[in-house]
């Protein structure tokens, strides 16, 4: 892309919050889960989305607006997919409980196996590009190596459901988000894993009765934020205990029991979050307080990604099935 080459190799700017929309993008025909920009800088015009229509499709979301590829190798809901840190590569799963690799090139499946239970979140190692952990409607959490196709290993909490997945320490440890929310105790909400050793670090981080469908990391501080249904997300040190901080809570924006994404521009000033009224919040991470609110979809907002170059480029998707640039 003309619009990335002046970017790359330079120090990512400040970010710019967005103000005009510049792409409405409306393919899908169910709810989008989850978007995605290319992580290979050259390569970055691309956004991939994950739908409830059964699809994963690639946008040129920089310069045309256009639909580049569908992938319709699912047969319910595809809940999770990412790209894999060359590029080639689509990781997908869904409620068909399969898992696929595909070839972004040819479209063929490079690996696809059916997996005990449907699938709600997928991460791929930071470090190791082979290996992905995978959760969804079962106790366990698995990670996975694409080159044997195997199980590497299993981890065991007493839970329903892993909602999010997110690794901390260059891929030492994880933590996933889960629905173990009970009457009479909150621990194990967010748990705490020895990626290595498959043993539990902590099941006592998060003491609040809400469950949090996302957890997202800051780029450049050893901390992270969970989004909880309690309509505010929670900021916790990256390192063990993992402490939550009391002072901040970054709080206006609507959850309602959508799995609305978060996250933090690239150079860690903003935190940004989608909405179920459909709005996207941009808040100051270091006051924790909303710098803008932009009206974005009619529809919840289900998740909004700055771009890795540009610095005030916005990706946001919603349930009515729309993906919108912004600008």
């Amino acid at each position: 892309s003309e619009l990335i080459k002046p970017y790359l190799g330079s120090k990512y700017k400040l970010t710019e919050l967005p103000k005009t929309l510049i792409f409405h993008m409306s393919k899908h025909s169910g709810p989008v889960n989850e978007i995605q920009w290319c992580p290979v800088q050259e390569q970055s015009h691309m956004l991939l989305s994950a739908s409830m229509d059964k699809t994963v499709k690639i946008w040129d979301a920089v310069d045309t607006g256009c639909c580049l590829k569908t992938y319709s190798c699912h047969s319910c809901a595809v809940r999770a997919a990412r790209w894999s840190s060359c590029g080639r590569r689509i990781l997908s799963g869904g409620f068909d409980s399969m898992l696929h690799l595909t070839d972004v090139e040819t479209g063929k499946q490079v690996f696809s196996y059916k997996n005990e239970f449907r699938i709600s979140s997928l991460k791929f190692h930071p470090t190791e590009s082979n290996i992905f952990i995978c959760g969804g409607f079962s106790p366990e959490v698995k990670a996975w190596d694409i080159r044997t196709s195997k199980v590497l290993r299993v981890y065991k909490a007493a839970v329903q459901q892993t909602l999010d997945i997110l690794f901390l320490a260059e891929g030492r440890e994880f933590l996933t988000s889960t629905d173990a929310v009970s009457r009479d105790s909150a621990d194990r909400t967010v748990i705490a894993w020895d990626f290595q050793s498959a043993a539990k670090i902590s099941n006592q981080i998060f003491h609040e009765r809400y469950t949090c469908p996302s957890l997202t990391l800051h780029p450049k501080e050893s901390v992270f934020v969970a989004q909880t249904n309690g309509n505010y997300m929670a900021l916790f040190s990256a390192l063990r205990p993992y402490r939550i901080n009391k002072k901040k809570r970054y709080e206006g924006h609507k959850v309602e029991g959508f799995a609305v994404g978060c996250e933090f521009s690239p150079d860690g000033t903003l935190l940004v979050t989608g909405s179920s009224d459909g709005k996207v919040f941009f808040y100051n991470y270091h006051t924790a307080r909303i710098i803008r609110t932009l009206s974005a979809h009619k529809k919840a907002c289900m998740s909004a990604v700055f771009h890795p170059v540009l610095p005030s480029l916005l990706a946001t998707c919603d349930w009515a099935g729309e993906i919108k640039i912004w600008q």
